[in-house]
């Protein structure tokens, strides 16, 4: 399929699809819609993972020290009573468990990549603060993407506080822990990259992006989804060609019960794309 004959696909799909699939440190080979922002959904917590290695390196938190597991969270929202998560909305029982113990910073931020923890970014969110994962937006030279509030902040939510994501941005944060993995770079330390990127290898929801590839082909990435969203981004590494990044945002609103089944089709099927053109791509 053509990239051409993927446009005119989409077209005909309901919402907004936005993509970006390009080599890393080269200029995009197709892109769609990159720069329209879609809510955030967990893909966000790849900029809160960014900003918890940047505290540990400049020595201002420690990756391995005991934390306690809280569920109470200062609002977004000034003047606001505290919130909390709901159990039955998490994808991780393993660190409802330990509420009121303790784990490592480390392990908290393991589980909100690879079981994509609600609970575990807030408290990860609440160590480093939203300056701090702001910042490493920036430092990814990401545009129009913003974490303003932690999830299920819902008197900040109805202020009009929300999280935001372009395709765009999240191929420049993945792609750009890729690439500092083999020199320095503006995220991170090589050491910290590498780190940060093991932990997007062991991603364990692979109904998205890694469904559009052969079986055993590493990928490093972070999907997220709600009602009518599902997103997905990474760096993929074929062993026949070099290394590249793809994104894909949809926010389609199909009818209720569809989302998860289609929202995975469709970015698996962009992903398979991409991945029949891996040898092409520019760069």
């Amino acid at each position: 399929m053509s990239w051409d004959d993927l446009d005119a696909r989409l077209d005909r799909v309901p919402g907004v699809v936005s993509a970006y699939v390009g080599r890393l440190d080269a200029p995009a080979t197709w892109t769609r819609q990159p720069a329209a922002t879609h809510y955030a959904a967990s893909t966000m917590k790849v900029a809160v993972l960014l900003a918890l290695h940047r505290a540990a390196e400049a020595g201002e938190t420690d990756l391995d020290a005991p934390v306690v597991v809280v569920n109470e969270f200062e609002s977004a929202r000034s003047g606001t009573p505290r919130f909390s998560c709901a159990r039955h909305y998490d994808n991780d029982d393993a660190v409802w468990e330990r509420v009121g113990a303790t784990a490592s910073l480390r392990w908290l931020a393991h589980r909100m990549i690879t079981r994509s923890s609600n609970l575990a970014t807030n408290i990860v969110l609440g160590h480093v603060g939203l300056p701090a994962v702001a910042r490493a937006w920036a430092l990814a030279g990401a545009r129009h993407s913003v974490t303003g509030r932690g999830i299920e902040d819902f008197a900040a939510r109805e202020a009009g506080i929300t999280n935001l994501v372009t395709a765009a941005d999240l191929a420049a944060l993945l792609g750009g822990l890729a690439s500092g993995v083999d020199r320095p770079g503006p995220l991170a330390t090589p050491a910290a990259c590498a780190d940060m990127v093991a932990v997007l290898l062991a991603q364990e929801h692979r109904e998205d992006l890694a469904a559009g590839l052969p079986a055993g082909t590493p990928i490093a990435h972070k999907n997220g989804w709600v009602r009518g969203v599902r997103h997905g981004a990474g760096v993929v590494f074929p062993d026949d060609a070099p290394p590249y990044v793809i994104a894909v945002c949809t926010t389609t609103g199909p009818p209720a019960g569809q989302e998860t089944t289609d929202g995975c089709r469709l970015v698996a099927d962009i992903s398979a794309a991409a991945w029949a053109a891996r040898r092409h791509l520019t760069g």
